[in-house]
């Protein structure tokens, strides 16, 4: 069965209506949550399990920003082109992504699923043993590969990068400049003031918060067919109404990558059509990741397909 055919036309178009409520609804109640569990972890006279409670929230909420980057930057959320670039920049700023170098990225991951040599997420390294994989979830790597990449963005040679063509290239690194200002800006009040906000209601949040997404993230295409098959090298995982929440209906991944245009509040009727048709369709993130340790070794890419 053809990816077209798996949604009829008419229902198709009723589910690509984009609509500014849900997104606003979403974005601002995540922008809450990241708040309220600043404030508590911020209280010090609170009881230390209730404010390791506010720093995990407010972890997860900036660490999650990425999802709604991600959908912005599909400009699926919002109707305005320029309210979805200019949340998705926001959200990028959060979660310590580059949102005008991470839609080119994205787009070339889409044009390229899971194809290895081709699409630019397979250029990170496979977690094809215990302990690639519990360094995978900590968010080491992605830690480390930010640093590189800013430092690439910012002064490195970027007219090799397959996404990136001569006319975006001076956009790009000029989104980076004043993504880097900013938190410069941000430590230099911290050390001025001596109140460690950086530090403390940041970047010791999304270190806290950041190995979820990596255990949510990870679920998306490993173990999944190394081909052009919508079907089959993308996953959708049923999961919990919160981390649906969290991650703005991301874990119906397979139906995303099929009709990348619907927005993510289409997204759970779309799965109705979908789902029976997907290979990859599984319940929960912890049966997902029992299934990916008992064979590691198999998230491997395949022998001579010339990727990094």
């Amino acid at each position: 069965m053809t990816d077209s055919a798996l949604i009829e036309r008419q229902t198709l178009s009723e589910l690509n209506t984009l609509r500014d409520g849900p997104a606003a609804l979403r974005l601002l109640s995540h922008l809450l949550l990241i708040s309220a569990g600043g404030v508590v972890w911020a209280q010090q006279l609170w009881p230390l399990p209730l404010r390791l409670a506010g720093l995990l929230l407010c972890g997860m909420g900036l660490a999650t920003c990425f999802a709604g980057l991600h959908e912005c930057s599909h400009r699926t959320a919002f109707r305005s082109r320029r309210v979805n670039d200019a949340a998705a920049w926001l959200l990028g700023l959060l979660s310590f992504y580059n949102a005008t170098a991470y839609r080119r990225y994205h787009q070339w991951h889409h044009r390229y699923t899971h194809q290895p040599g081709l699409d630019p997420e397979l250029d990170d390294p496979q977690p094809t043993s215990l302990p690639a994989y519990l360094l995978e979830l900590s968010g080491w790597n992605w830690w480390s590969g930010k640093l590189r990449a800013y430092a690439t963005l910012l002064w490195g040679d970027l007219s090799a990068v397959p996404y990136l063509n001569a006319q975006v290239i001076p956009q790009v690194r000029r989104s980076a400049w004043l993504q880097v200002g900013v938190y410069l800006l941000l430590a230099a009040v911290s050390l001025i003031d001596g109140n460690g906000f950086l530090l403390w209601f940041w970047l010791l949040p999304l270190l806290v918060g950041q190995p979820f997404l990596r255990f949510v993230l990870l679920a998306e295409h490993s173990g999944c067919s190394f081909s052009a098959d919508g079907t089959a090298n993308t996953r959708t995982t049923l999961t919990t109404a919160s981390v649906r929440w969290l991650m703005w209906n991301m874990p119906f991944h397979a139906e995303h990558h099929l009709y990348p245009s619907l927005p993510f509040h289409a997204l759970p009727a779309a799965h109705e059509l979908i789902g029976p048709h997907l290979l990859h369709l599984d319940q929960g993130y912890l049966r997902v990741h029992r299934q990916l340790l008992a064979n590691l070794p198999a998230l491997a890419l395949p022998a001579g397909s010339g990727a990094a």
